[in-house]
C-alpha cells in the first residue's frame, strides 16, 4: 500500500522518517542532507522508541537549514487495538520522554530475544555469536535486522521471505506500551502526540468509518492531539477521510512519508502534499507551534 514513485513534484514537508537509530538505512545527518537536497522547509526524524537522532541532527544544523522538529514513534497496544503514536516537539532530554523511551526499548529487546528463541525452537535457526552481538549492539533492533541476519546466514531468500514466512509466524502479546502511558509521557515532555497512518492497523487491516471514530474517541481522552492525514500510503480518498475526522474532533494533522531508506520502497518526501497545495488549517495549527 506504499508508493514507489513520488506523487508530489515539489515536496516541502516530511514529518515521518527513520534512520539507522531504528529501522532505517540512512544516518540522521544523511536525512538532514536529503531534506536540504529535496528542498524541504520542515522535517522530523521519528525513530522507533528512541530520541537519539534528535541530538544528532541538531548538532549538524546550520543557519538556513530546514526547520527540524524533534520526533519519535512508539508502538502501542491495549485491549482496543494496536497504534503507532508519533511524538513531536518534545524536550528530548526530559525525564518524561526518557521514561517512555526506556520502557519501549526494554520491551523491544524482549521481543528480539523472543523472536530469536522462536526461530531456534521452531525452525532450528542458530546464529553466530558475532552476528548476535552486532544485533544487540544496535540502538533499536527489530524485525528487519533479524531478517537480514537470517538472509546472511542462508535461512531465508530475502528480507521479505524472512519476515513473512518465519518471523511473523510468532504472534507476540503483552510486549507493547499502552497508548495512555505513551501519550502522557509525550505531553509531560512538552510534545504533541499524533496517531501515525491512522487508517492502517495490524498487517493489512484497514480502519475506517465507525471503527475509526471509536478509535479516536478512545485515544483523545488520553490527550491525543493530532492524526497523520497526509501519508505516502494514502489515496486521496483516505486523506480526505482523515481530514474529516480531524475537523470533527478538532485535531491537528501532520504529513509524513514513513521513509526507511532501502528497507522500504517509500520515496523520501512523498506525503501527498505539494508546495502548490493549499495548507489545511489543521496542519497550519500544528506548524504554528514551531514558528519562530
Amino acid at each position: 500500500m506504499t508508493k514507489t514513485g513520488l506523487r508530489t513534484a515539489s515536496p516541502w514537508i516530511d514529518l515521518h522518517m527513520h534512520s539507522i537509530v531504528s529501522d532505517g538505512t540512512d544516518r540522521p545527518e544523511e536525512l538532514l542532507q536529503k531534506a536540504k537536497d529535496a528542498g524541504l522547509k520542515i522535517f522530523s526524524v521519528t525513530d522507533h522508541d528512541s530520541v537519539n537522532a534528535c541530538s544528532i541532527v541538531q548538532t549538524h544544523l546550520k543557519p538556513g537549514d530546514p526547520c527540524f522538529i524533534n520526533g519519535a514513534e512508539f508502538s502501542c497496544r491495549d485491549e482496543e487495538g494496536k497504534y503507532h503514536i508519533l511524538a513531536y516537539g518534545f524536550d528530548h532530554e526530559s525525564d518524561a520522554i526518557e521514561k517512555v523511551v526506556r520502557a519501549g526499548h526494554t520491551l523491544r529487546m524482549n521481543k528480539v530475544q523472543r523472536r530469536l528463541d522462536f526461530l531456534k525452537s521452531d525452525f532450528g535457526m542458530e546464529f553466530p555469536e558475532a552476528d548476535l552481538a552486532e544485533l544487540f549492539s544496535l540502538d533499536n533492533p527489530g524485525k528487519p535486522h533479524i531478517a537480514l541476519m537470517m538472509v546472511k546466514n542462508g535461512f531465508a531468500e530475502s528480507k521479505e521471505d524472512a519476515i513473512r514466512n518465519y518471523i511473523d509466524k510468532l504472534h507476540l502479546k503483552g510486549v507493547y506500551l499502552g497508548p495512555e502511558e505513551v501519550i502522557r509521557g509525550i505531553l509531560d515532555a512538552g510534545g504533541i502526540p499524533v496517531l501515525a497512518h491512522p487508517a492502517y492497523g495490524s498487517g493489512d487491516e484497514l480502519i475506517l468509518g465507525e471503527e475509526m471514530d471509536m478509535r479516536l474517541r478512545h485515544l483523545i481522552p488520553y490527550g491525543l492531539a493530532g492524526i497523520e492525514a497526509f501519508y505516502s500510503g494514502f489515496t486521496g480518498t483516505l486523506t480526505n477521510s482523515m481530514l474529516s475526522f480531524a475537523r470533527k474532533f478538532g485535531l491537528m494533522v501532520t504529513a509524513g512519508s514513513d521513509y526507511h531508506g532501502q528497507n522500504k520502497m517509500i520515496v523520501f518526501g512523498d506525503t501527498g502534499l505539494d508546495q502548490s497545495d493549499e495548507i489545511p488549517e489543521e496542519l497550519q495549527r500544528f506548524l504554528a507551534h514551531f514558528q519562530q
